[in-house]
């Protein structure tokens, strides 16, 4: 089992000493960053920092020295966004910090996405993705979306505001396996639960994997609304996508 003192790069460390309570994420995070190589650990805490200069600078010498695409999202980007994330849930850094941290993830993955495309990798699946009816915010959902695809996965997002309508469209159009839907308002909840009833009335209820999200949503409230699963954050809505695809960790 890895030790904190394992990961050579002494912000990360920092970072996962001060603010990563929960055992379980503590040690996968150790566990990880240990496995990784100094120059991904220098990628991860460029991004933690924001700083989408040193991000895209860093991973266009990773890529340019024979460091494989899929290492510098993984062990760099994606290992990055995972303290994100949390940051976030707990209330550690808020908006401003996470579109910085956003921006620098977008900056790294733009060398990483045409290396993938030209390989011929193809998706774990497609997820459409959207905040529901009535809500018009989406900071929560634009992490998972970061996150899934930096995981493999194809994603269309729909933004916000999202009729039952246009996540039938979406999924019909796209032929997509999984859907998910956010909310951060309370009194736009039961529109999660009016789309999954307009897939029912549909009948294409049994053609797609619906996952729910957003601070006031609970496992219950998903039980409740009949949605396949809940994730509390960005890595739990990856974790859970992939579970419902029946896809391994």
């Amino acid at each position: 089992m890895a030790e904190l003192s394992d990961i050579q790069n002494e912000f990360i460390r920092q970072e996962i000493e001060e603010h990563i309570e929960r055992p379980d994420e503590r040690q996968r995070l150790i566990e990880n960053f240990a496995k990784a190589s100094p120059a991904m650990q220098a990628i991860s805490a460029a991004l933690i920092e924001g700083e989408h200069l040193v991000v895209n600078q860093l991973t266009k010498e990773a890529l340019d020295s024979g460091i494989e695409a899929l290492e510098v999202m993984d062990d760099g980007l994606i290992a990055g966004m995972a303290v994100v994330g949390i940051k976030f849930r707990e209330n550690i850094i808020f908006v401003p910090e996470v579109l910085a941290c956003a921006r620098a993830m977008k900056a790294g993955m733009a060398h990483i996405e045409p290396i993938l495309s030209a390989s011929g990798i193809k998706p774990l699946g497609k997820v459409v993705m959207g905040t529901v009816k009535g809500d018009l915010h989406d900071i929560g959902k634009n992490l998972c979306n970061m996150m899934l695809r930096g995981s493999g996965f194809e994603v269309i997002d729909l933004g916000v505001d999202t009729s039952s309508d246009q996540f039938i469209d979406a999924v019909e159009e796209h032929q997509a396996t999984l859907l998910g839907m956010s909310a951060l308002l309370t009194t736009t909840m039961p529109n999660m639960g009016k789309t999954i009833e307009a897939f029912i009335d549909a009948d294409l209820r049994d053609q797609v994997k619906i996952m729910v999200g957003g601070a006031p949503v609970t496992q219950d409230f998903a039980d409740d609304m009949g949605a396949d699963g809940y994730g509390k954050d960005a890595l739990a809505c990856v974790s859970l996508a992939k579970r419902l695809l029946g896809i391994k960790e």
